[in-house]
């Protein structure tokens, strides 16, 4: 017996078109996030066009009249950002609870 690898290993024996596809790249990554983004302004300046009409909005003794898109996407964007500030106040808990518990285990 040889010391040469067997070619007939499964390493060897993987499909031709596993060894052949194409890999995600940044850029390719960045193509679809284009495209994605792009089809997500088309459906936003359609959503904007048909609800263009004027609303009247009461809030906190507040009376304004303003287009009922730009309330929603005001309203939408408030909201994103609170989730965001709840994410980031979880995300600072946990990295406050791992830096903890690396300083525990180290020392003790």
């Amino acid at each position: 017996m040889s010391n040469s690898p067997d070619l007939d290993s499964p390493s060897r024996t993987r499909s031709a078109s596993a060894d052949t596809s194409p890999r995600a790249t940044r850029l390719g990554s960045l193509h679809v996030g284009l495209i994605v983004s792009a089809v997500a302004l088309v459906l936003l300046v359609i959503f904007l066009v048909q609800n263009a009409h004027t609303v009247e909005i009461s809030f906190l003794g507040a009376h304004l009249r303003v287009s009922l898109a730009v309330a929603m996407l005001i309203a939408s964007i408030a909201g994103a950002l609170i989730v965001g500030a709840a994410g980031a106040a979880r995300i600072g808990q946990l990295r406050h609870s791992v830096r903890r518990d690396s300083r525990t285990h180290v020392t003790g």
